[in-house]
């Protein structure tokens, strides 16, 4: 089945904001990494092929503009918000994505009961108890996002040969990140102790070989939140829904079903 995309723009706090959407059924909101996201990806699609899926660029990141006045997730995961709100979405699940992730809780911390379920994948946020999150500040373009995953191969399958469009889309992706999460960096000192208050069912989904953000940062998520349950997939990375597409969207859509 062929998936048909609509972007359009939204203006929320005086900032455009690029959002991508595909599929009908209950809507689930995707959050993105910090190394951005491609136009299109299969995981993308394998949610659209049930679900009314709808994925905005953070602002500064990718297509979207950029609030001069940025400082926080925090104030990403308000205007995310904001827009669920203009668009009118309702009874909303949401994916995040690693520095998604940390939007996705930041959002849900917010506003305790709203979302009809989480799936946090290797979300950052949150200091590790053991270990540290990897610092792109001391690596490369490439390098960094090479280490997210596990089979080299899916990186190639992904990004291909990479352009100077890339490599730019990386530098900026790259600042916002330095922009919003630098002290500390990509986590919040905050963010554990609110937690707890959030009652939507959480599933945090790790990869046993992710080497961006270390795996006790995941027990932690577990622990803090209300409702949550963890599982890992084998042989994956950082960029899980990027390396293991029909495994995680095989969870994603299982889990909001069944919320």
């Amino acid at each position: 089945m062929s998936i048909v995309w609509t972007d359009t723009v939204n203006e929320i706090a005086g900032c455009k904001i690029h959002v991508s959407r595909a599929g009908t059924g209950p809507t689930v909101l995707v959050l993105h990494h910090d190394i951005g996201t491609p136009d299109r990806l299969p995981f993308y699609d394998a949610l659209a092929a049930q679900f009314d899926v709808i994925v905005p660029h953070h602002p500064g990141w990718g297509k979207s503009e950029r609030p001069q006045w940025l400082r926080h997730p925090r104030d990403i995961a308000a205007m995310t918000a904001w827009l669920l709100t203009e668009l009118g979405a309702r009874d909303v699940s949401i994916v995040g994505l690693g520095f998604g992730g940390w939007i996705a809780a930041e959002m849900a911390s917010q506003s305790p009961s709203t979302f009809r379920s989480l799936v946090l994948v290797a979300p950052m946020g949150i200091k590790p108890p053991e270990g540290d999150i990897a610092d792109q500040a001391i690596v490369s373009y490439i390098d960094y996002p090479r280490s997210g995953f596990h089979d080299q191969a899916a990186f190639e399958a992904v990004f291909g040969g990479i352009s100077v469009d890339q490599l730019e889309q990386w530098d900026i992706c790259r600042e916002m990140s330095f922009r919003t999460a630098w002290k500390p960096y990509m986590y919040s000192q905050t963010l554990p102790h609110l937690l707890g208050g959030v009652r939507s069912p959480t599933l945090v989904i790790w990869g046993d070989d992710d080497r961006i953000v270390p795996i006790s940062a995941g027990h932690v998520y577990t622990r803090s939140l209300w409702n949550a349950t963890m599982t890992t997939i084998a042989a994956c990375g950082h960029f899980a829904e990027m390396e293991k597409p029909a495994e995680v969207a095989r969870r994603v859509t299982h889990f909001v079903n069944a919320s």
